[in-house]
């Protein structure tokens, strides 16, 4: 089988922009833009309401720019690296390797989901709301509709059976990612049983639309300090610091959630690779700080496989397989997220939750992580699925959609540090070929 160039090979259109300090430029942009949003905000008297909305529409332009080039981008980067990344491994490896981080993805998330569910009960966030007089439809209705569950062991077959796509292209147009990754990594697995001289020319292929995907990313990247101020100046001149204060204590709960949730990865990569903690976090600084400031794994996904290769001595076989599906179906920072946030809810509304509701929580987030588009507000998307699983009414999401722009920004970096971190220890038991030393050299 012809061999696949690594894709750190292809990615050097980033490496300006690494050079160039991207991620402080970002942060910058992140408070600037804080700043201003304030400063513009009618309830700072500044400027009228009208004024504020004009403003923030045309602040809002670099970051919509952005994130359309990202998702125009996303699907046939996702497709050109999970093939390469199939193409590199032996069809040995790959039968155990694609179970294995199946099963350690799923277990991640159940970790996470706990996380959630303890520091949450333990907090108790939304009792705060309740006493208040809680979220609006609060009441009878919402108790009366939380025992109405559904049965979710008969819908089992048909959602396993509807996880192979029967039309690829409508999977793509809808933006099906996780169709569109079984169906990719089918059509990698068919790839590796052709003969080397069929196989090459849509192995080439494959590589161009690599190159093609990094310099189309490139260009994104150069927007993105732009991006992020316009996107945090119009989110804070369109909501309140009050609301900010009154859901602190929320907002506290998840980041709390989140930190133990990383405390977990580096004790992770400590135990199974006997490696630093504090130089894991440091060699990964960049991708954490850019999933931050964009709140979009798959924005960041060919800066994390670049720094999985180079800095993190990964094998570009593993990172191009790992980290593409992680950006998909490892969403351990959402699902901790969504777990919070029902719970949160339910405590808002004043709605009592069994045992029962808790675990039926607990696989309904597994399952609609899964299924989370990689991009800023795909939580919330699927959160509304989670809540109705245990009837909790879905009116308080406009709340949380106000704040789900600061939240995302962390939740992504967690998860883009759970994509690193399975990297590493997946290296750890299948590239033992790879002998890449650690380098904190940008």
């Amino acid at each position: 089988m012809i061999e696949l160039r690594p894709l750190n090979n292809l990615s050097v259109h980033l490496d300006r922009l690494i050079k160039g300090r991207l991620w402080l430029k970002v942060i910058i942009g992140l408070f600037l833009g804080a700043g201003l949003g304030i400063l513009i905000n009618p309830s700072s008297g500044f400027v009228s309401e009208s004024l504020s909305l004009s403003l923030a529409n045309w602040l809002d332009l670099p970051g919509q720019i952005f994130m359309r080039l990202v998702q125009m981008i996303m699907i046939p980067l996702i497709f050109a690296s999970i093939i390469s990344g199939i193409i590199g491994n032996t069809s040995d490896n790959l039968k155990t390797f694609g179970i294995r981080l199946l099963l350690y993805f799923i277990f991640t998330t159940i970790i996470a989901i706990s996380i959630g569910l303890v520091v949450t009960l333990i907090m108790k966030p939304g009792q705060y709301i309740f006493k208040l007089g809680g979220f609006p439809n609060s009441g009878e209705k919402a108790l009366e509709t939380a025992e109405q569950q559904p049965n979710i062991i008969d819908n089992i077959p048909e959602a396993i059976s509807k996880l192979i796509p029967n039309n690829p292209l409508e999977s793509i147009l809808m933006g099906e990612m996780l169709g569109v990754v079984i169906f990719t990594i089918i059509i990698g697995v068919a790839i590796t049983q052709l003969k080397s001289d069929t196989a090459s020319p849509i192995i080439r292929f494959v590589e161009a639309i690599q190159k093609i995907c990094m310099i189309v990313v490139s260009w994104a990247m150069m927007l993105v300090p732009y991006a992020v101020f316009g996107l945090m100046a119009a989110l804070l001149s369109k909501i309140g610091i009050e609301i900010f204060l009154g859901l602190g204590y929320y907002m506290l709960v998840v980041i709390l959630g989140l930190t133990f949730l990383v405390i977990f990865y580096v004790l992770m990569v400590f135990l199974v690779t006997r490696r630093n903690p504090f130089t894991f976090l440091s060699l990964i600084r960049e991708p954490q700080l850019l999933a931050f400031s964009t709140a979009s794994s798959a924005a960041v996904m060919p800066l994390s496989m670049k720094t999985a290769d180079q800095k993190l001595g990964v094998s570009s076989n593993i990172s191009d397989f790992v980290i593409p599906v992680g950006a998909t179906i490892n969403m351990d920072g959402t699902a901790l997220f969504q777990c919070v946030t029902t719970l949160f809810m339910a405590q808002a509304y004043g709605v009592e939750l069994s045992l029962i509701n808790l675990v039926l929580i607990t696989f309904t987030v597994v399952a609609a992580s899964i299924g989370t588009p990689a991009i800023p507000g795909g939580g919330v998307i699927i959160l509304a699925s989670v809540l109705q699983s245990v009837g909790i009414p879905i009116d308080g999401l406009i709340v949380i959609i106000g704040i789900d722009r600061i939240l995302g920004m962390f939740r992504t970096a967690v998860n883009v540090t759970g994509d690193l971190t399975a990297s590493v220890i997946f290296n750890k038991f299948y590239g033992a070929l790879s002998n890449k030393p650690l380098s904190k050299n940008e």
